[in-house]
C-alpha cells in the first residue's frame, strides 16, 4: 500500500527547503559584479568594461570586446569578473 503525505508532512518539507538554500561563492580570484564599486574596472571572459551601478542587474559600459558588444548594455549583478 501506498502511504499518504500529511498536510504538516509537506509543510515540514517546504519550510525545510526554503531554509536550506546553497551558498554560492565565486570562483577563486573572482567577485561578484554587485560585490564592487561603480566605477570599477573588470574582466569578464573576453570583455573589458566599467560598472556603471548595480542593484539587481548592472549597467556597464563594454570598452573592450571580441564580438561588437562596445558600449553600455546591462548584465546579470552575478556575473563573476575578475577587478582590475
Amino acid at each position: 500500500m501506498k502511504k499518504l503525505i500529511t498536510l504538516n508532512k509537506i509543510k515540514k518539507l517546504a519550510e525545510k527547503a526554503l531554509k536550506d538554500k546553497p551558498t554560492c561563492k565565486p570562483a577563486k580570484g573572482h567577485v561578484y559584479l554587485k560585490e564592487l564599486k561603480p566605477g570599477t574596472a573588470f574582466k569578464a571572459g573576453s570583455l573589458k568594461g566599467i560598472l556603471l551601478e548595480c542593484n539587481t542587474n548592472a549597467k556597464v559600459i563594454i570598452t573592450e570586446s571580441k564580438t561588437d558588444m562596445i558600449g553600455k548594455i546591462i548584465i546579470g549583478a552575478e556575473t563573476e569578473v575578475i577587478k582590475i
